[in-house]
């Protein structure tokens, strides 16, 4: 496990007052908000992913040629 030293201004300041105001710890705070800025970011490029594939035609054939390969669609 590593460290990680970081500067804070007075938002940051602000926010890991908010975070903490349950009982965290300033540790557990960030470490939170860190996981859920990351899984915020995956599930937003999956969304994108998702939008983009959508608009593919050879994709849409091919998720559709799987599919019926499945038995899940006719």
């Amino acid at each position: 496990m590593s460290t990680l030293n970081v500067r804070t201004d007075a938002a940051m300041d602000k926010a890991i007052a908010a975070l903490t105001a349950d009982g965290r710890t300033k540790t557990e705070a960030v470490r939170y908000a860190l996981l859920h800025t990351y899984r915020d970011e995956l599930i937003k490029q999956a969304r994108e992913d998702a939008e983009r594939l959508a608009d593919d035609p050879d994709d849409r054939a091919e998720m559709l040629s799987i599919q019926r390969y499945l038995g899940l669609v006719e």
